[in-house]
């Protein structure tokens, strides 16, 4: 059942210590199920709103599923034999069981709460940045929090980690965001409206004029805000990271950070999100995925997919601007954060397996330190 909802996680399941592996993997299939009963506009507001609050208490209802809900054929077949997850969730141990439940009955309310109000404005519910913030601590900050709880619970990590949820929040809105930015043609397409007003009002009247304007200076100044407003959680992800001690949990939260940053790089200044999704390569998706395996490794790409970023706009025409500005100092602490062990791997023997992927980045950091006094950022 996980495998047709989720190949990636399926995968990246796999680096988890045992006693994760069954907890995590329910804690994933009862949220994509209830991101499924959001997801489907074709679900009845006055059926959706319902059980979006009500999702949790299916969990202790054996028998349970729902037909033809969900925007796919692997989801709505995901709902249609959640008969089957519930006694998975049931045989966890009452700790696991308290932070899946808890996590979901606030997801809801909050899917719910964003569901009710863009039933009432329509396209461009989400107004404020605030509001898109809250949208996203619904969605997938309280995923990186339940996680965090999971892990400690474990025992694997320390009670800190699990106290520490503005970290995990960060690190939930960090990926959430990069999938908003980047599949906007897609949400668009599905009439969903993710990318806040106070962000694409200052460029055009309405969300959907970038889509019908792909090569507009407009279009890649709103794209790059929006990339901008993303990056400022590069350093809470840092500090979360810096926090794991298991080299098991350390990779299943890293790569997704990774992945997320090199997905940013390759929307930031790229017009072609209005005409389609961007992906990074799969190669490079491979490598990262291979490599992520301590803090020096994930301080490299981080560094390095930094400077990629003033690669494709010098820090002198970023400073121009109030928000190329914002994201020059972004990505300068992103730098300086990651630093240091991004110079240990440099340094080591190895080396010379990973310049060939990332010799274009490395060469545009080159450049950057040798005209900039400032240290890295993050």
């Amino acid at each position: 059942m996980l495998h047709k909802v989720s190949r990636s996680f399926t995968v990246v399941i796999q680096q988890l210590d045992d006693e994760l592996k069954d907890p995590v993997c329910i804690f994933y299939l009862v949220l994509r199920g209830l991101d499924s009963v959001e997801d489907d506009m074709t679900f009845p507001l006055e059926n959706k709103l319902p059980l979006l609050r009500c999702f949790y208490e299916k969990l202790e209802q054996p028998g349970w599923n729902i037909e033809n809900v969900g925007d796919s054929p692997d989801y709505r077949d995901l709902m249609a034999d959640f008969d089957r997850v519930i006694p998975a969730y049931q045989a966890l141990k009452p700790e696991y069981r308290a932070v899946i439940s808890d996590i979901t009955k606030r997801m809801g309310a909050g899917m719910a709460e964003f569901a009710e109000l863009g039933a009432k404005l329509g396209k461009g519910s989400v107004v404020s940045v605030e509001k898109y913030n809250l949208y996203c601590h619904y969605v997938a900050g309280l995923v990186g929090i339940g996680l965090s709880q999971l892990f400690s619970a474990s025992g694997l990590e320390a009670p800190e980690v699990a106290k520490q949820e503005k970290l995990a929040n960060s690190m939930g809105l960090f990926l959430q965001k990069t999938n908003i930015i980047r599949d906007y043609l897609e949400d668009q397409d599905q009439e969903r409206t993710w990318w806040p007003q106070e962000i694409w009002g200052q460029y055009a009247d309405t969300l959907d004029w970038f889509g019908k304007h792909p090569d507009s200076p407009k279009s890649l100044a709103c794209l790059n805000h929006m990339v901008t407003d993303a990056l400022a959680h590069l350093p809470d992800c840092v500090a979360y990271l810096s926090m794991l001690k298991s080299p098991t949990i350390f990779e299943f939260c890293a790569v997704p950070q990774v992945m997320a940053l090199a997905t940013l790089a390759k929307v930031y200044n790229n017009l072609a999100v209005f005409r389609g999704v961007v992906k990074i390569r799969k190669g490079f998706s491979c490598e990262m995925m291979l490599n992520c395996n301590d803090m020096d490794m994930v301080h490299y790409y981080f560094n390095s997919l930094s400077a990629e970023f003033l690669a494709k706009t010098p820090a002198a025409d970023l400073a121009k601007s109030t928000v190329g500005a914002v994201a020059l100092k972004n990505i300068e602490t992103a730098m300086r954060l990651t630093q240091e062990g991004s110079d240990r791997v440099r340094k080591r023997s190895n080396y010379k397996f990973i310049v060939p992927v990332v010799t274009g980045v490395l060469a545009a950091a080159v450049a950057y330190y040798a005209v900039s006094a400032r240290g890295p950022k993050a």
